[in-house]
């Protein structure tokens, strides 16, 4: 990343909703400060947004609250990938 980097920087993206472009500049600072636990908490709530990991597979099925929710995570993402 070029750019100069900062905390500030990545929260104006996230208020503008571009997740990709707050998660890099997250990346980068959690690549010079492995230690700030704020920044590497961002790191996880960013790349889970991004990508949203599959349910975990259960011995019973999931609720319909828990498959809305996993829904919606996945319709969040493909809006935000199409510009909508």
């Amino acid at each position: 990343m070029d750019r100069m980097v900062t905390k500030t920087m990545a929260e104006l993206y996230l208020q503008q909703g571009h997740l990709e472009e707050a998660y890099e500049i997250y990346r980068a600072l959690a690549e010079k400060d492995p230690f700030d636990p704020e920044i590497q908490e961002r790191v996880k709530e960013l790349k889970e947004k991004l990508h949203p990991s599959p349910p975990p597979k259960f011995s019973h099925p999931l609720s319909m609250e828990e498959r809305i929710r996993y829904l919606e995570k996945w319709l969040a993402n493909i809006r935000k990938r199409r510009g909508s």
